[in-house]
C-alpha cells in the first residue's frame, strides 16, 4: 500500500483495537482484572485509594441495579459485594471511571510480577518512532485509565515506548463518543483541533473528534468489528498505521 501523506501537529491514538488487539484486552486484561479483583480489595481495604474507588463505586447507578440482582444482599459494604459489582460491571463491559482506576492498579502488580506484558501491533513502535523523529506529538485517549495505557506501553512486548507519548486522556476529560471530550483535549494540548489526527477503530468516536474539528482516520485490526458500507465512505480507512508512517508538520 502506499504511504499517506498528511498533516498534523499531534496523533492521538486509541487503545484497544487500535495500538492493541480487542482480544489482548479482552481475553487476557479483563479475565486477569476479574481474577484478582476480590484478593485486591482484602488486601488493600484499608487504603485511602481504595477507599475512594469503593465509595465512587457506590454512586455508580448501576450499583443499585446489581444490588437488585441479589437475593440476599449484604447488610455491610465489604469486599465481597463490590467485588460482585465489578465483575458485573466487566461482564457488561460498561465504561466505569472508578472501576477502570481499580483495573489499572490490579493490571499494576500483574505487570510488576511480569505477568502481564502490554500488547502493542508490530507497526505500533515504528509508527511512534517515524512521527517523533518527524516532530510530532503522540498523546493516547483510552476508556481505560491513564495508569493502565501507561502500564500497557510501558510494559509491552515490546518493550518501554513510554519516551514516545506526551499525553494522556481517559474518561476523566469525557466520554468518547461525545464532541467536548475532544474540544477539552485540544484546550488540554493548546493545540487547534484541526492539526490532532486521531485514530480509533470506533465510528462513534471518529464521528465525535470530526465534529470537534479533529482529522479521524479509523482502523480496520484484525478482530475489530466490521465496518459498513456507509462509514467505509464517510471515514478514510486503513489496516495499520503504516500508510501513515510519513507524517509531517504544518
Amino acid at each position: 500500500m502506499t504511504t499517506t501523506e498528511r498533516v498534523a501537529k499531534v496523533v492521538l491514538v486509541d487503545i484497544e483495537g487500535t495500538t492493541t488487539s480487542i482480544k489482548f484486552v479482552q481475553d487476557v486484561l479483563f479475565p486477569y482484572a476479574k481474577e484478582n479483583v476480590e484478593k485486591f480489595l482484602r488486601d488493600s481495604w484499608a487504603r485511602d485509594d481504595t477507599k475512594q474507588i469503593v465509595q465512587d463505586l457506590q454512586q455508580v447507578p448501576q450499583f443499585a441495579e446489581y444490588k437488585n440482582t441479589l437475593s440476599a444482599p449484604p447488610a455491610e459494604l465489604d469486599a465481597e459485594l463490590i467485588t460482585g459489582f465489578v465483575r458485573y460491571l466487566i461482564d457488561k463491559d460498561l465504561k466505569v471511571t472508578p472501576m477502570k482506576t481499580l483495573q489499572g492498579l490490579i493490571w499494576a502488580q500483574g505487570y510488576a510480577s511480569g505477568e502481564l506484558k502490554g500488547h502493542v501491533y508490530e507497526d505500533v513502535p515504528a509508527a511512534f518512532q517515524a512521527w517523533r523523529d518527524a516532530g510530532l506529538q503522540i498523546g493516547v485517549y483510552s476508556s481505560g485509565s491513564v495508569a493502565a495505557q501507561k502500564l500497557i506501553f510501558g510494559h509491552s512486548i515490546f518493550g518501554n515506548l513510554m519516551d514516545h507519548l506526551s499525553a494522556y486522556f481517559d474518561t476523566h476529560v469525557g466520554h468518547k463518543q461525545e464532541k467536548q471530550s475532544y474540544e477539552n483535549i485540544s484546550k488540554s494540548l493548546k493545540v487547534a483541533p484541526e492539526h490532532i489526527l486521531f485514530l480509533t477503530d470506533i465510528p462513534g468516536e471518529a464521528a465525535a473528534a470530526r465534529s470537534a474539528g479533529l482529522q479521524a482516520i479509523l482502523l480496520q485490526r484484525p478482530g475489530n468489528t466490521a465496518l459498513t458500507d456507509s462509514q467505509k465512505t464517510t471515514y478514510e480507512v486503513i489496516p495499520d498505521f503504516k500508510p501513515l508512517y510519513i507524517l509531517k508538520l504544518p
